[in-house]
């Protein structure tokens, strides 16, 4: 009855947010609403291009057009919160709040993992099995594997939330954070963490290092078949390849840093977090995007017909 009490004393959470300083807050308000603002109108305009124009119906225009859709998924889940902590004095959130931004925060982002993996086997059936690619990767396939990256995510943010809410949080509230995440709300918990710091360390550390990894590998492994039969067409290949890399790289560093490691605070851990959870949803777009010539001439001709549409209407 004791245990039971611990774990409903706390209702509420304080956010530190990033900066105290007034001056800053307004000057990060800003920059931080550009960086969202900017991360909606890129990834919708992947989403809007790859579902608008036919010859980008191909396995890999699903898959990065389903990165785009996570990417504002994954921002949405933070950035708000941390916009509108910015504009007061007090940051709160509640308990319940809280456990449900950690369990979406953690579901997208085991989903983005998983689909960066989905995203690396496709390159490599590309190049490895040009003349059978659309038959391997066919639309139920991609379907199916876009919905195991999913599923992945499921487990992986219910496991670390049921965890969680066997902790007892009984009296510190102070979160030093600009929101919730599993490393700064466990070292509020009224009991010794330890052996779940190093549960949370094996299901999130090791496996982010392992895929990490996995994915510089099959990258390697990819570039070098390609770069040994370079032809007109494996130099796009290529091309996208190095960007998904870039991509990969972004994402998994800072990732490692918060979370292969014992939950101890580190300098610059918030600078990571918005390393982490802000700027990656940003610039995917843009990678793929400017490295992407084929996106390019699709997203003009989006254009064009929007400007043609427009025009048609007046007239």
């Amino acid at each position: 009855m004791e245990q039971e009490n611990l774990t409903t004393t706390v209702t509420e959470f304080v956010l530190l947010g990033l900066t105290q300083s007034p001056e800053l807050q307004r000057f990060l308000f800003i920059v931080f609403s550009i960086v969202y603002l900017t991360t909606w109108l890129g990834n919708f305009t992947i989403i809007t291009t790859v579902i608008t124009d036919h010859q980008l119906h191909t396995p890999m225009y699903f898959l990065l057009a389903n990165l785009a859709f996570i990417d504002i998924s994954d921002s949405t889940v933070s950035v708000p919160k941390m916009l509108s902590g910015l504009l007061s004095q007090r940051k709160t959130i509640s308990f319940n709040e809280c456990v449900l931004q950690m369990f979406l925060f953690h579901f997208i982002a085991g989903a983005m993992v998983f689909l960066l993996v989905v995203m690396a086997a496709d390159r490599y059936m590309a190049i490895h099995k040009p003349l059978r690619y659309l038959t391997i990767m066919s639309r139920g396939v991609c379907m199916g594997l876009v919905a195991s990256t999913w599923l992945g995510g499921l487990a992986h943010s219910a496991i670390q939330i049921g965890m969680v809410l066997q902790l007892p949080f009984c009296g510190p509230n102070v979160l030093d954070n600009f929101y919730c995440d599993v490393p700064q709300v466990v070292k509020l918990a009224c009991t010794d963490t330890r052996l779940f710091e190093l549960l949370m360390v094996s299901h999130n550390g090791v496996i982010v290092i392992i895929i990490f990894i996995l994915l510089l590998i099959s990258y390697t492994i990819i570039l070098v078949k390609i770069r040994t039969h370079l032809t007109e067409g494996k130099r796009k290949a290529l091309s996208t390849c190095a960007t998904q890399i870039i991509v990969v790289c972004i994402i998994f560093i800072p990732c490692i840093f918060i979370y292969a490691q014992p939950f101890q605070k580190f300098p610059m851990e918030k600078m990571v977090s918005v390393l982490y959870t802000v700027i990656p949803p940003m610039l995917n777009p843009i990678i793929y995007t400017l490295r992407n010539a084929e996106m390019k001439k699709a997203i003009r001709r989006l254009m064009s017909r929007m400007l043609f549409s427009g025009r048609k209407i007046k007239t």
